[in-house]
């Protein structure tokens, strides 16, 4: 794993241009451009907003206490982390197969390619940083929120993120040359993921309601779960979360990560053969 890890590193350059490459192609032929990795995101949390914000507003206040006065950089928040995962998650299962040329005729270390689809997806987040700083001053100004030490919390879940994202982006991209439906049930699978993950609504919802308590163990044993409520608690110091899930979520983040290098070069051959 070192040597892969350097031979990346010495390949960063072509990163770099791989991931400037998928940008430029995604957005050549639209109008709005980079807007759209802003508009699709603040459409999702308007939308939300008005469902559990306005009709639902007697329920979203009583499950977020002092965070309700400011339920929608509470959503805005989630709903731009999850669109980096979800994106970057849909993207990487055809990492392989949608470049099979460049793979088989270019002397590049593999992973590079699913990993410039993470990375090129958080380029995409990074760009949509500044309307969140800005709805948060706005709730500071008011004093709605009080921002301090929790901000470091920040680049804690974008590093956890980026580690279990790589992980996934690597099982994700070799299985799918193998298995072509990893493709089709992904989308499912993200589907289901975003409501089982604290985005829209807080954790305590979860830990107070009345399932089972192995359900809501399993619930938690989700590292995207402890990744959210950091995302969460950049602006809300109570969302931060305790030792054990803080435990669970990097660790799990590593193990997945491991794995998905382990099972990677292990396809590699296979995937190569098919490709």
């Amino acid at each position: 794993m070192t040597s892969g890890v350097a031979a990346l590193w010495s390949a960063r350059t072509s990163l770099r241009i791989l991931v400037r490459r998928d940008l430029a192609v995604k957005y050549q032929q639209s109008v709005l451009g980079y807007f759209w990795s802003l508009i699709e995101p603040l459409g999702m949390g308007l939308i939300y907003w008005f469902v559990f914000g306005v009709l639902y507003s007697g329920a979203t206040r009583r499950h977020l206490g002092e965070a309700a006065g400011s339920y929608p950089l509470f959503l805005i928040t989630g709903i731009f982390a999850w669109m980096w995962a979800s994106s970057a998650l849909t993207e990487a299962a055809n990492a392989l197969t949608g470049q099979s040329r460049l793979i088989t005729t270019m002397n590049l270390p593999r992973p590079i390619f699913p990993i410039g689809r993470v990375t090129g997806r958080f380029a995409e987040y990074l760009a949509g940083l500044p309307i969140l700083v800005a709805v948060a001053a706005i709730y500071a100004s008011q004093g709605r929120i009080r921002p301090g030490w929790s901000l470091l919390a920040l680049p804690l879940a974008v590093a956890v993120q980026f580690v279990l994202l790589v992980g996934l982006a690597l099982l994700l991209s070799a299985g799918n040359v193998l298995m072509r439906d990893i493709e089709r049930t992904m989308r499912l699978i993200i589907r289901l993921l975003f409501y089982a993950t604290p985005i829209i609504y807080p954790l305590d919802l979860v830990r107070e309601s009345g399932m089972p308590g192995w359900l809501k163990i399993g619930y938690e044993l989700n590292p995207l779960v402890g990744i959210f409520q950091l995302h969460h608690a950049v602006w809300y110091p109570d969302e931060f979360p305790d030792a054990r899930l803080l435990i669970i979520t990097v660790s799990g983040s590593v193990a997945v990560l491991a794995l998905g290098w382990w099972a990677f070069h292990r396809l590699e051959p296979a995937v190569l053969k098919e490709l």
